[in-house]
């Protein structure tokens, strides 16, 4: 369905270009100056663990991948993976720089919250880092608990690591 001339639809092998390059422009965007490197290790990695791979690495995992389309253009993207029996989590929500402020993240989340409550998954988790405070911003706004802080000193393709703050959240469905 296209609002506002967005659209939230499945992930398509033409959008693989499009998410890839939306991926790391809102990392190197996210990367303090003296964790330059580490983000970069975090990018490659997660590229080619996860991003490069996307219905692969959903559809092993009976999850879902999204896009958000204005036009011909990719501006946002999220995926869902099933958390043990009840939950999904949200998975590399990002909305392209050019395109935020228009409530886009909101209609994502909003997107993601049916889409658990379709799969019969009442609950879904999340995690942000420190670094992503208007993504805080948006979960605590939409009635996400905070169930834990940690220091990310382990990476993988879903966190940087190097001590960096992590905050996970849930909601009931």
């Amino acid at each position: 369905m296209v609002v506002d001339g967005i659209e939230i639809r499945d992930f398509a092998p033409d959008d693989a270009a499009a998410v890839r390059a939306l991926f790391i422009r809102v990392n190197r965007l996210l990367a303090p100056a003296d964790m330059r490197d580490a983000f970069e290790g975090y990018i490659v990695r997660s590229l080619t663990e996860e991003i490069d791979r996307i219905a692969d690495y959903y559809g092993e995992r009976n999850g879902g991948f999204w896009v958000v389309a204005a036009g011909a253009d990719i501006i946002g993207m999220f995926g869902l993976e099933p958390a043990g029996d009840a939950a999904m989590e949200l998975r590399r929500m990002y909305v392209d720089p050019d395109a935020r402020r228009r409530g886009i993240a909101r209609r994502m989340l909003d997107f993601a919250e049916q889409e658990c409550r379709r799969r019969s998954r009442f609950r879904m988790d999340l995690s942000t880092s420190a670094l992503q405070r208007e993504a805080l911003a948006l979960y605590r706004s939409s009635g996400y608990e905070l169930v834990r802080e940690e220091i990310a000193d382990t990476a993988s393709n879903k966190t940087l690591g190097g001590g960096i703050r992590r905050y996970h959240f849930t909601k009931a469905l």
